[in-house]
């Protein structure tokens, strides 16, 4: 070995000739390794979230075959694990029940594990931000590469997207504008290859999260899943990661208040989902950078959206993919100054020489900055008497009259009663009416649930309107469009002023100063709050038990208190 070649730290477990060195080496033998990869080259752990269970990241094998052969190509020693894999279309109740779980499993399988770096496998939405999560708590060199999205979905002689053709075409059977056969045949219309959704949701935002972060390399976040370069790709980043273990080019050192304020920005111009503001917060506060609802207010708000995609807009991934991807974006955002260029990236360099010289090829797609879908299109921040610690509304995605409206609140005590009631003929509601939902934030459905984007009611689908203002401590599927306002917080569960309101009670939604005001006298909110009891049913054990007691609320990206931090990579004690 040369005398400057670095020590990596698995030599803890496979550079010592001694009873516990031939313990580590002889069981990896059983496997048909040869004695040169214990050699002293650093061991790159594959972090997969391959699941059956998880379509978006069924096809993760091969993806994991090819960053292993740019792995060996760089004379690193290839080892691939599994951790828990968060499938949003099938988990249940949600999979953001389930994010802080798999973040704990990632963490520990990296730090408890002879891994000197590590390339995260991310796709579907909650595995991001998951994996993420766990990395930065253990601050190893680490690269995510994304599954990719999904070819484009034809119906009809039109592009739908995922997700958002769902919410569309449902409420066209609500309406009468379609049949139940109808809406069935743009079922496999929709989901034609291999890949996460290919509208701008929030498995696409999160991988144009990681990379507008830097932690992925340029191209991550569009490349179609089918297509070969999403394979060359993976190449590149099995042998990327082997020189950053080399430079011990860790998490931390990308991972700083710049990159995320690129993201925040990035964010805006893409027109993405409202869960990267819980997930963006979650990951910070991991690495310790201390990012909330008042970095998202100051950067976001006044960021054009330039990407013209569903659901904001009318174009899928694959044509974001041949517009350019996000480097066109980035390179759009720098020249107008609205990004960090000086933030390093898992290049090596900084996110600038990265997209510098990125090409548009399409400008409808990709809109110059002085053309936006939406002015001012970052995630807008709200407060007020209903929401003390703030609330959040997508601009992109919702209805222009909307924006400032006063409305009389039609109240659902939970999901269950909007179920119940919804459809009722008889149910006293029009369309200046704001919906109010209670209940569904971290605590009050435990785990959070994407029930905030409420249908209306068939009876004003029937009249043709398509938009109200909806209020909510839940969250919306990122793939939802709508004047949704999200995430109040506190939650009603905590006794939040959202608890206290009561059918007929007006609301003010003022998008542009960011209010969100429950016109209600303070001495009745007094009486109110002083008849308040909290829910009953709290979990008596397990997971769910651990969920309740521990999770933050959603201004804190809904992580768990005891998770904040990063406990670095400090190698565990021998057990032999």
């Amino acid at each position: 070995m040369s005398e400057n070649r670095r020590r990596f730290r698995s030599a803890e477990w496979y550079g010592k000739n001694d009873k516990d060195g031939f313990v580590h080496r002889s069981w990896m033998r059983n496997q048909g390794v040869p004695s040169r990869m214990f050699d002293g080259r650093p061991v790159i752990g594959i972090c997969n979230t391959w699941s059956e269970l998880t379509p978006c990241n069924a096809h993760f094998r091969t993806i994991a075959e090819h960053v292993r052969r740019g792995v060996l190509e760089a004379g690193g020693f290839p080892l691939e694990f599994p951790v828990t894999s968060l499938g949003e279309s099938n988990l249940r109740p949600t999979a953001m029940f389930l994010r802080n779980l798999a973040s704990m499993d990632v963490e520990e399988s990296i730090r408890g594990n002879p891994i000197d770096a590590v390339v995260l496998l991310c796709g579907c939405d909650k595995t991001t931000p998951s994996l993420v999560m766990g990395a930065a708590s253990v601050d190893l060199p680490t690269i995510v590469i994304s599954g990719g999205p999904m070819l484009n979905g034809h119906y009809r002689g039109r592009q739908i997207g995922s997700g958002t053709a769902v919410w569309q075409l449902s409420e066209q059977v609500k309406s009468g504008e379609i049949s139940v056969d109808d809406f069935m045949e743009a079922e496999s219309c929709m989901s034609r290859s291999a890949g996460h959704c290919m509208t701008m949701g929030t498995a696409s935002t999160m991988a144009s999260m990681v990379e507008a972060l830097g932690i992925a390399l340029p191209t991550n976040a569009a490349i179609p899943a089918v297509d070969s370069r999403r394979y060359v790709l993976a190449n590149e980043v099995g042998r990327r990661i082997v020189a950053m273990a080399h430079e011990d080019l860790r998490l931390s050192r990308i991972l700083t208040r710049k990159a995320f304020e690129n993201a925040i920005r990035v964010n805006g111009a893409i027109g993405g989902s409202t869960n990267a503001v819980v997930h963006l917060i979650a990951m910070a506060g991991r690495i310790g950078v201390d990012i909330g609802l008042d970095d998202w207010d100051r950067l976001g708000r006044d960021i054009p959206t330039i990407v013209d995609l569903q659901p904001s807009g009318r174009f899928l991934m694959e044509d974001f993919y041949y517009a350019g991807g996000l480097p066109a974006v980035m390179r759009r955002l720098g020249e107008a100054d609205h990004l960090h260029k000086d933030a390093l990236s898992v290049t090596g360099g900084t996110i600038w020489d990265g997209v510098a010289d990125a090409p548009c090829w399409n400008d409808e797609v990709i809109r110059a900055p002085d053309k936006p879908l939406t002015a001012n299109g970052g995630i807008a921040v709200l407060r007020g008497n209903l929401a003390p610690r703030g609330a959040i509304l997508k601009p992109s995605a919702a209805s222009p009259e909307l924006m400032v409206h006063r409305g009389r609140a039609v109240v659902f005590e939970t999901i269950e009663d909007y179920h119940a009631r919804i459809s009722d003929p008889d149910l006293d509601i029009d369309e200046t009416c704001v919906m109010v939902l209670k209940h569904a934030g971290p605590i009050g459905y435990p785990g959070f649930a994407e029930v905030g984007n409420m249908g209306l009611p068939p009876k004003l689908l029937k009249r043709g309107i398509r938009d109200m203002v909806r209020v909510s401590d839940g969250r919306m599927s990122g793939t939802a469009y709508g004047t949704v306002v999200l995430h109040v917080a506190p939650e009603a569960a905590m006794g939040g002023p959202l608890a206290l309101v009561r059918n007929g009670d007006m609301i003010e939604l003022d998008v542009p100063n960011g209010r969100l005001h429950l016109d209600v006298p303070e001495e009745e909110l007094d009486r109110r709050r002083e008849q308040w009891k909290p829910p009953v049913g709290k979990p008596t054990g397990g997971y769910a038990r651990l969920f309740a007691d521990h999770v933050m609320q959603a201004d804190k990206g809904a992580d768990f208190d005891f998770l904040v931090g990063s406990r670095g990579s400090v190698v565990p004690r021998e057990s032999h």
